[in-house]
């Protein structure tokens, strides 16, 4: 599970709650008729804006913002370099039983074993990483719109309450539920866009870039592979992936005796 995520969505309603619990009765600020404008007509609009298919594959996406994590790209490199030696070992067919994290690395290490040509191999898995990509994309849209609707929506629920307060005038009793109504609905539309749209929106994106790059690290070894590349060179040849500070001139059967030594 990515706690990031979970402790900053957590604390920032914490935060909030706790504020309005010091400050007085938390009842104050339930309005259902607000809620009702502002949720409901920012889903219906967000919807109006893409297909059926997308809106919920967006809320899936949102899920695995909390509970999929990727692996680091140091992890990935020395996987890799190990299937590499089995492939020299064992043949390629000895890739099929390797169990990977991974469904698309997977997918990959089948088609080695299945002896797909090698450009075969780089038109599907390439195909397949801008599919994804495309459907995470769409997912950060979903919840971008939905960051830029519900403030708007908030602001029309404003007007509603301003508009029902002053066609109210004459009968004070009709004043206050007015009034609550223009402005928690305000308050709803800037809370739902700041502390959950636009973090799961930003937190997409970064996941998309993070398993492009990562896609585009597993099909420049298995195409290594699949070419009968020295797992030594496959190593040196996957470390451009890492960041400048993070890379090393020692391999990974140097950094496995070293930690043996220790």
């Amino acid at each position: 599970m990515d706690l990031a995520t979970l402790i900053g969505l957590v604390g920032a309603a914490v935060l909030v709650g706790a504020s309005v619990i010091m400050g007085t009765s938390p009842e104050v600020f339930m309005n259902p008729t607000g809620l009702l404008l502002v949720v409901g007509g920012s889903l219906f609009v967000v919807l109006a804006k893409f297909s059926i298919t997308q809106f919920k594959f967006a809320f899936k996406a949102a899920a695995r913002a909390f509970k999929f994590q990727l692996p680091s790209i140091q992890e990935s490199i020395d996987e890799l370099v190990e299937l590499s030696k089995v492939a020299r070992r064992e043949g390629m067919i000895a890739l099929e039983s390797r169990e990977v994290n991974s469904p698309f690395l997977k997918k990959g290490l089948q088609m080695l074993a299945d002896g797909f040509s090698a450009d075969m191999i780089k038109e599907m898995m390439e195909k397949e990483r801008l599919l994804t990509l495309e459907r995470n994309e769409a997912g950060g849209q979903v919840f971008s719109a939905l960051g830029e609707v519900s403030p708007a929506m908030g602001m029309i629920g404003t007007l509603v309450g301003l508009v029902q307060m002053l066609s109210n005038m004459g009968d004070p009793s009709l004043i206050g539920p007015a009034m609550a109504v223009a402005l928690l609905t305000t308050m709803y539309g800037a809370m739902i866009a700041t502390m959950f749209a636009n973090p799961i929106a930003e937190k997409l994106w970064v996941r998309m870039n993070q398993e492009a790059k990562m896609q585009e690290l597993w099909i420049d070894a298995v195409l290594a592979i699949k070419g009968d590349k020295n797992p030594r060179v496959l190593e040196q040849m996957l470390t451009i992936y890492l960041p400048p500070e993070h890379r090393s001139a020692e391999s990974s059967e140097e950094r496995n005796a070293a930690s043996e030594r220790t």
